[in-house]
């Protein structure tokens, strides 16, 4: 039986922008593994009642659940070893870092810089869900919060380590992309499919890697759908 994960969805069924959704595209698809994804709505909580909490992505393989994007590939080197995603014991602590680097140094200035995109992509049934929820744990307004200058000037300096390593190297992984690559990726594939902003200029190496990112596996990434492929693109 085929995999199946449960992944967002946004007011365009065919929208799914969930960075740690992404990861985890992109991990299955460098084993090569199939799998049925599933939309989801930050609203329907009952649908994965199943999994013991309420967030995706949730991954089901048979009898078993996982959730959490790193859990996921934890669990993926462990049930289908070939191609390794993290290797040995101390690869996978290092990749830690990408983690929570992606996490707490990119994202912040991406989200200042689509906040508002990300808010109309989001279902109208969910809107109110998500701005109640979001706003309670940034402390300020969605619009408060919704700044592209200030987020691209953060942005550009958080990406600096990033900009380093791939002058050196086609992927943060080396000469071949794996976790920390996917790692990373989903925050410039939330950002991709939310929002028609420019995040890095065509001449950073970061821009590059984008795009290699984007043709891995078939065009995973850039045959996604965007916000800008859909009639009437943005609302209002």
């Amino acid at each position: 039986m085929a995999l199946q994960m449960y992944e967002l969805s946004g007011r365009d069924e065919r929208l799914r922008f969930s960075p740690y959704c992404w990861r985890v595209r992109y991990a299955l698809a460098h084993k090569g593994l199939e799998c049925d994804f599933i939309p989801w709505r930050f609203t329907q909580k009952e649908a994965i009642a199943f999994s013991g909490q309420g967030k995706v992505p949730v991954l089901v393989d048979g009898e078993t659940t996982v959730t959490d994007s790193y859990e996921i590939f934890r669990y993926l080197d462990r049930e289908y070893p070939d191609k390794p995603l993290l290797g040995d014991d101390t690869a996978e602590s290092r990749a830690r870092f990408f983690k929570m680097y992606s996490e707490r140094a990119l994202a912040p200035g991406m989200l200042r810089t689509i906040v508002m995109d990300l808010f109309n992509v989001v279902h109208p049934d969910d809107q109110a869900y998500f701005r109640e929820t979001r706003e309670k744990a940034l402390g300020r307004s969605l619009e408060e919060m919704h700044a592209p200058s200030k987020g691209l000037t953060a942005l550009d300096a958080a990406l600096e380590p990033l900009r380093a390593r791939l002058e050196e190297a086609d992927f943060l992984d080396g000469e071949a992309p794996a976790a920390a690559d996917y790692l990373i990726f989903g925050h410039f594939m939330w950002a991709r499919c939310v929002s028609a902003a420019d995040l890095v200029s065509n001449a950073d190496p970061v821009h590059a890697w984008i795009e290699r990112m984007l043709d891995l596996h078939g065009g995973v990434g850039r045959n996604a759908t965007r916000i800008v492929d859909i009639e009437g693109g943005y609302p209002g």
